[in-house]
């Protein structure tokens, strides 16, 4: 999607994407990949997620990516913080504690911006975008992550004809095309949702799956900017 589309649903307050705890993937999935503490970890398109607290309580030093300054100025709102915020060529940084959230557009972060991050979780990113800019998105930030990065990815699926995204439908092949050049990837885990999502149901879904996957990066050559 356009940036204004999601501008518009942060000042409209239309983020029913956000969750008011932590992902049980994320808490079940994410102690298995044995980042150590101290390590950083990407979080792209990461509005105000209270997955990024989960991972700092974890340990981990958290770079976020962010379109909406809204959503970034809100999350450090909400947690009594006064962040530090500079400007470099990929946006604006708020940065306090271990959270350094960048107001910019996360398909031009380059590899010397990520050199240092050993893990990536993507909840909310891949399923946000139309396939057009899934292509794009792995073939620019994805490819631009270190060699032995280790991720989880957590994706949706569902008949993509019975409800216009997003969040959009991923089904494992589309995750192994997208992702298989560069990275090692293994299903962890495949649960029927669609009881607990009243609004999928609202709009005739038949069908919804959520799906959990485990990342490495392979060693090679990290795509240039």
């Amino acid at each position: 999607m356009e940036a204004d589309f999601w501008h518009e649903r942060w000042r409209g307050n239309r983020i029913g994407f956000h969750r008011d705890t932590p992902l049980p993937l994320l808490t079940r999935h994410w102690p298995d990949l044995g980042l150590a503490a101290g390590s950083r970890v990407l979080v792209p398109l990461c509005g105000k997620s209270l997955d990024m607290v989960w991972l700092a309580e974890q340990g981990h030093r958290v770079l976020g990516i962010e379109l909406s300054e809204l959503a970034v100025a809100s999350f450090f709102e909400e947690r009594g913080l006064e962040p530090r915020i500079r400007s470099s060529g990929l946006g604006r940084h708020y940065s306090a504690g271990p959270w350094e959230l960048v107001v910019g557009d996360a398909f031009a972060v380059t590899p010397d911006s990520l050199a240092d991050c050993a893990g990536i979780y993507d909840r909310a990113a891949l399923i946000a975008l139309p396939p057009p800019m899934r292509a794009t998105y792995a073939g620019t930030l994805w490819r631009r992550l270190p060699p032995g990065c280790r991720g989880l990815l957590v994706t949706l699926e569902y008949p993509q004809a019975e409800k216009a995204g997003p969040p959009f439908s991923v089904e494992e092949a589309e995750v192994h095309a997208r992702l298989d050049r560069d990275w090692s990837v293994a299903l962890l885990e495949r649960r029927d949702i669609l009881a607990g999502e009243p609004s999928f149901l609202a709009e005739g879904v038949t069908a919804l799956s959520t799906a959990a996957y485990r990342l490495e990066r392979r060693d090679g050559t990290c795509a240039p900017p």
